[in-house]
C-alpha cells in the first residue's frame, strides 16, 4: 500500500522528519520560508494531509473549492487561529493541534519576559554591548522586584496554570485570574488564586498582567487603549498568547507615555514584522516567538502531530481533534 502523502509547511526537528518519512510520504518545504495561500490550497488538493504551523495563513481562499483530497489538517502548535475553522468544517476537514507539550516552556518564556522587563535586563544588555556601561552605581537601571507582587493571568488554561505555578510557588506572587468560564474552587485553591469577573477588574488590581488566552477575532485587541487605561502606572504587560490580542499601536503609546511601566512580548500582530513604535520603546522586552523553542518541546509537538495522523489514517478519531466531523 502507498503511504499517505503529507505536506509539511516548515522544516521540523530532524528526528520528527525522520519518523514522518518512515510512516508517510512527506513533502518538505526545503527553503523553510512562509508559503502563500495558493501553495497551501494546492497541497489540500493534491495531498492526503496538510501540516501547517502558526506562520501559515490558512484562510478561506485555501478552502475555496469542492472535494479536497486532504481531509485532515494536523497543526504543529496548540493555537489554530491562523486556520479558518469554519471553512474547514464546511469541507468536512478535521483539524488537530498539539496541546499539553508546550505549556511548561511557554510559561517559562512568560516568566523570562516578566523578570527581564521588571529588572530592566534588556536595557542593561543593550547598554553593556554598546560599550555604554560606566560601572556600578546605586541609581543605575533600578527596576522592580516581582516577589510578593500581584500577577493577573488572563486565560487560565494549561499555560496559564503553569505560569501561576511558577509565579506563586517560585516567587510568592498573589494570583488573580480572569477566564471566560467559571473555574472550580479546586483549581483556584491549588495556587491560592482568586477569579475576578471582568478584565478591567484584573487590570486595575495587578502589578503584572500575563496573557494566556486564545487568539482569533473573538479576542482581537482585547488589550486596547481603553483597557490599558485600567492598568496601574507601575504595572507590566506580558504577552505570550497571540499577537492580535494586543492593539500594538495603543501599547506603544502607553509605553512611550509611561502610563504603564513596561511590556514583555514574545508574539506580534503581523509577525515577523514588528512595529517601529515598539522597537523604539526602551521599556519593552521583545523576543522572536520563542515560547516553545526548546528541543524537547519542538520534538514533542512533532510527535504529537504524528500520533494524530496515525490515528486518523487508521480510521480512529485523532486524540487532539479540535474541529471536524
Amino acid at each position: 500500500m502507498s503511504k499517505p502523502k503529507v505536506f509539511v509547511t516548515r522544516r521540523w526537528p530532524e528526528s520528527v522528519e525522520a519518523r514522518l518519512s518512515e510512516l508517510f510520504d512527506p513533502i518538505f518545504n526545503a527553503k523553510d520560508i512562509p508559503l502563500d495561500e495558493a501553495i497551501l490550497r494546492g497541497a489540500l488538493m493534491e495531498c492526503d494531509a496538510l501540516l501547517p504551523t502558526v506562520t501559515d495563513k490558512v484562510g478561506s481562499v485555501v478552502f475555496d473549492y469542492d472535494n479536497p483530497k486532504a481531509r485532515i489538517i494536523a497543526n504543529y502548535g496548540v493555537g489554530f487561529s491562523h486556520i479558518d475553522t469554519e471553512a474547514a468544517k464546511a469541507r468536512g476537514i478535521t483539524i488537530t493541534n498539539t496541546p499539553d507539550v508546550l505549556s511548561e516552556c511557554t510559561a517559562d518564556i512568560a516568566m523570562t519576559l516578566m523578570l527581564m522587563v521588571a529588572r530592566r535586563a534588556g536595557e542593561g544588555e543593550r547598554e553593556l554591548r554598546s560599550g555604554g556601561w560606566k560601572g556600578w552605581r546605586p541609581t543605575h537601571l533600578v527596576g522592580q522586584k516581582i516577589s510578593g507582587k500581584t500577577l493577573g493571568i488572563v486565560g487560565f488554561g494549561r499555560i496559564g496554570r503553569e505560569m501561576a505555578r511558577r509565579a506563586h510557588f517560585g516567587f510568592g506572587m498573589r494570583i488573580i485570574v480572569q477566564n471566560r468560564s467559571e473555574l472550580s474552587q479546586d483549581v483556584l485553591a491549588e495556587f491560592n488564586a482568586t477569579q475576578v469577573r471582568t478584565l478591567e477588574d484584573l487590570l486595575a488590581r495587578s502589578d503584572f498582567v500575563s496573557l494566556h488566552c486564545p487568539g482569533g477575532e473573538d479576542n482581537r485587541h482585547l488589550i486596547n487603549q481603553t483597557t490599558l487605561n485600567f492598568m496601574q502606572p507601575h504595572a507590566y504587560l506580558i504577552n505570550t498568547a497571540r499577537g492580535e490580542v494586543v492593539d500594538e499601536d495603543a501599547l506603544a503609546k502607553a509605553l512611550a507615555d509611561r502610563s504603564i511601566a513596561g511590556a514583555g512580548l514574545d508574539v506580534f500582530d503581523g509577525e515577523p514584522v514588528v512595529r517601529d513604535s515598539l522597537l523604539a520603546c526602551e521599556n519593552a522586552v521583545l523576543l522572536p516567538h520563542l515560547g516553545s523553542a526548546t528541543r524537547e518541546t519542538r520534538e514533542a509537538m512533532g510527535f504529537r502531530v504524528i500520533d494524530n495522523l496515525v490515528a486518523y489514517f487508521e480510521g480512529n478519531e485523532p486524540p487532539d481533534k479540535v474541529v471536524g466531523p
